[in-house]
């Protein structure tokens, strides 16, 4: 079958999805996209520059599958002409319901933060199949959906949840993880101190003032540790990390973005911890990577964490609260052997070598159903 996968906001995560699926897939994958800059008016206007190229394209596919920064309703409405008998799938990386605002942006203080969630819901009103990456993800934007709808004056639509969740589903984040192996390196020295590891976006979302508070305090207690701090940055970089460079000095053996992805592979293989301290994650592909790697995860026990670790070993990677993740941070550190028995088997199910069928048969059935699957408000 023919798919048109449609993402305005083509980079990190969402460019990697669409390109590794397309890569991947035995159905034919047209990619359809935009550069991924300018987020809120991707999902302003990007609707309407896709909705031109889409006509201009000649194409004529099966199915239409597209990401949550889609203004889907307004793409359907524009194109009617070509769209109008074509299932649609929409992806959800993330969504605006539930995403942290960061404290600098004055959209939620001026109540314009509500408009973006709203094109996530009208979307998924407008899709015949809602898919999520993952189970917490889910669970999270329907247990907030009630009180947002709630929250406008009438005609509140409560009987649309009904229907949202007739159609919406967990497809977990496809990752091209064998790619890491081609990178491993050989095993450093055995008297190296332990590499902790931070491989997020330099960003208030990700929890970097705990993680750099947890640093400091082993750093005080003396106990031997070496850091990479690897992850993108962008214009507006907290500024805990310049003192975090500063303060921890000769630890940091590794500090910015690799760009080459076998640089970063190779760190991931080296690193034996990652304390990790975001304050939201609706999967969290940096934290399966380093997983996959070996790496000794200890996780907040909450967001979509606990999915990645086997039921029977989650006490040993949670931990709740600062001071239960400095115990377990110095415990690891006075007895750094390797603890990830188990772990490398259970996220290696998100390879696409593994889950690229169940996306393929998916598709597959959306496609041969119509647009009568499941879309619409009744």
């Amino acid at each position: 079958m023919k798919i048109c996968l449609i993402e305005p906001f083509h980079t990190g995560s969402h460019a990697a999805w669409a390109e590794e699926y397309a890569r991947c897939s035995r159905h034919q994958v047209e990619l359809l996209t935009l550069n991924g800059r300018h987020w809120k008016w991707r999902m302003h206007g990007g609707a309407v520059t896709l909705a031109r190229k889409y006509l201009a394209s000649g194409w004529n596919p099966d199915l239409l599958l597209v990401s949550d920064m889609l203004d889907l309703t307004t793409f359907l409405a524009l194109t009617r002409s070509r769209s109008a008998s074509l299932p649609t799938a929409l992806y959800f990386h993330e969504n605006q319901l539930t995403y942290p605002w960061s404290p600098t942006d004055a959209d939620p203080v001026q109540r314009r933060d509500a408009h973006y969630a709203f094109i996530n819901y009208t979307s998924a009103l407008a899709a015949d199949v809602v898919l999520f990456n993952s189970r917490y993800h889910l669970e999270a934007f329907a247990r907030e959906l009630p009180a947002f709808l709630r929250s406008f004056p009438d005609q509140n639509e409560l009987g649309s949840l009904a229907l949202l969740a007739a159609k919406s589903s967990v497809l977990p984040l496809g990752l091209d993880l064998r790619r890491l192996d081609q990178h491993r390196p050989a095993p450093p020295a055995p008297l190296a101190p332990p590499l902790i590891l931070w491989n997020h976006r330099w960003e208030y979302d990700k929890g970097p003032e705990e993680f750099f508070a947890a640093l400091y305090r082993l750093q005080e207690e003396g106990l031997p540790f070496e850091v990479a701090i690897l992850g993108e940055s962008y214009r507006q970089i907290p500024p805990v990390f310049a003192e975090g460079q500063q303060r921890l000095g000769k630890r940091i053996v590794q500090f910015g973005y690799a760009s080459d992805f076998a640089d970063y592979a190779r760190w991931l293989w080296r690193a034996d911890i990652l304390p990790v301290t975001s304050r939201h994650d609706f999967f969290g592909a940096s934290v399966v990577q380093a997983i996959y790697c070996h790496c000794t995860p200890l996780l907040p026990r909450r967001l979509a964490y606990p999915e990645h670790l086997p039921t029977p070993l989650q006490e040993r990677f949670l931990y709740d609260g600062f001071d239960d993740l400095l115990a377990r941070l110095r415990q690891l550190l006075r007895d750094p052997r390797p603890q990830t028995e188990g772990l490398h088997a259970h996220v290696a199910r998100y390879d696409w070598g593994e889950l690229v069928a169940r996306y393929d048969d998916l598709f597959a059935q959306i496609g041969r159903a119509g647009r009568t699957f499941s879309g619409g408000i009744g």
